[in-house]
């Protein structure tokens, strides 16, 4: 059974950074586009970032352009997200999707391929 984990969160003050992993098992990821999207308490999931299966492209939210870097290496079948600069509203459980559909426009998830997810607090 393929499942992704994501691991890399935890708490941190305003300014600060983390990076998360996502490292699917059960098989290899390198042909699939991958994502990043959060959910804050009370708000709905939101798109973070992605990267195509080359990791040629990359997308992000608006609120986190210039400060979060999705990244890939298909030889350790890992996907990242490194974020700099957190601020107290990035706080929120953070999940790696696999296998969405990847465009000039954006990332729409595999309705499938979710990890658990991956808690990031960030104290003011």
């Amino acid at each position: 059974q393929v499942q992704l984990v994501e691991s890399g969160g935890g708490l941190v003050q305003a300014g600060g950074s983390l990076r998360l992993s996502c490292a699917p098992s059960g098989r290899t990821f390198g042909d699939y586009n991958m994502g990043w999207f959060r959910r804050a308490p009370g708000k709905e999931r939101e798109f973070v970032a992605a990267i195509s299966w080359t990791g040629g492209s990359t997308h992000y939210a608006d609120s986190v352009k210039g400060r979060f870097t999705i990244a890939r290496d298909n030889a350790k079948n890992t996907v990242y997200l490194q974020m700099n600069s957190l601020k107290p509203e990035d706080t929120a459980v953070y999940y790696c999707n696999a296998g969405g559909k990847y465009s000039d426009t954006g990332y729409v998830p595999s309705p499938v391929l979710w990890g658990q997810g991956t808690q990031v607090t960030v104290s003011s």
